[in-house]
């Protein structure tokens, strides 16, 4: 990040992307005082260093019938065969996150599902994979903290 040599002004633009990244350069500029012009370079200047790339939309599962929420922690018979498990989850379209991860499990899996018994029928066909030594699953009952700023000011405080 230090490489891009952002400013203050740089930091206010990507707050307010982070809070909606729909938000015009017109409007961006009028909140910030600076011309739409500048903000298009600005945030140009941003993407050509990597440091932000693409938008992303926001789905609501809840909305859309897939409110249930299960994170399953994966065992392996053998660490070398993370590749090929990680292949065969891709499949599982209920799978909207998988990590590898060190610790207790080798990964780590979000799913989401229509209702525990769907989660169920998920959490079995992960098992029914060769090479998937036992799963443990953990299920969502509030998210307490999503906060996509805490960490960004943090960053801009340090830098």
């Amino acid at each position: 990040m230090k490489s891009a040599k952002l400013d203050n002004i740089d930091h206010q633009i990507l707050e307010i992307l982070i809070e909606n990244a729909r938000t015009s350069y017109t409007d961006i500029a009028k909140k910030l005082g600076i011309s739409a012009g500048t903000v298009h370079l600005r945030i140009k200047k941003v993407e050509k260093a990597g440091l932000i790339g693409g938008t992303s939309l926001l789905l609501d599962y809840k909305k859309l019938g897939y409110g249930f929420v299960a994170f399953v922690g994966i065992y392996l018979e053998k660490a070398d065969q993370v590749k090929f498990v990680l292949q065969r989850l891709e499949v599982i379209p209920n799978i909207t996150v998988a990590q590898i991860t060190t610790g207790k499990f080798d990964i780590f899996c979000k799913i989401r599902a229509k209702d525990i018994n769907q989660a169920r029928n998920i959490i079995f066909d992960i098992e029914d994979l060769d090479c998937v030594e036992q799963t443990e699953a953990m299920f969502f009952i509030e998210e307490s903290i999503n906060d996509k700023k805490r960490l960004i000011k943090t960053i801009f405080d340090e830098y």
